[in-house]
């Protein structure tokens, strides 16, 4: 997949309001960052009483899934695992944490959207909710 033209402001958003919405449905407070296809800050939302550790959490999520084309879980995943694994520990600025998606648009890469504040398929499911608002 190539990168794209960086997501719009009115997109990411979008995608913020929809990733919102399933985690307030929830009772989750939760940090959803937006990045561009560069990995450059677009737009940050942290709910009300979401826990401060999140805000940079939510921001390496959403940078791990551009910069890597493919969502954190995959690279939560492969640590889990063990054994070879444990190696992406070393990898600079990889969060292997599940959250990060990256966010697709005509086939090409507009961003990602990051989430924290909850269990790891938790912040998953929420990072997709807002993920569906573009993706292909």
């Amino acid at each position: 997949m190539d990168y794209g033209a960086p997501i719009s402001l009115s997109v990411a958003k979008r995608v913020i309001d929809a990733a919102e919405a399933d985690a307030a449905a929830n009772g989750w407070a939760m940090v959803i960052a937006v990045v561009d296809s560069s990995g450059h800050l677009v737009a940050l939302h942290r709910m009300d009483q979401a826990q401060y550790g999140s805000v940079a959490i939510a921001q390496a999520k959403a940078k791990t899934a551009v910069d890597f084309k493919r969502p954190s879980k995959i690279f939560e995943d492969a640590v889990a695992q063990g054994g070879l694994g444990l190696r992406l520990l070393s990898t600079p600025d990889l969060c292997p944490l599940e959250g990060g998606v990256p966010l697709v648009a005509r086939g090409e890469l507009i961003g990602a959207v990051g989430v924290s504040g909850a269990r790891s398929h938790e912040d998953g499911r929420v990072a997709m909710a807002g993920a569906r608002v573009c993706n292909d």
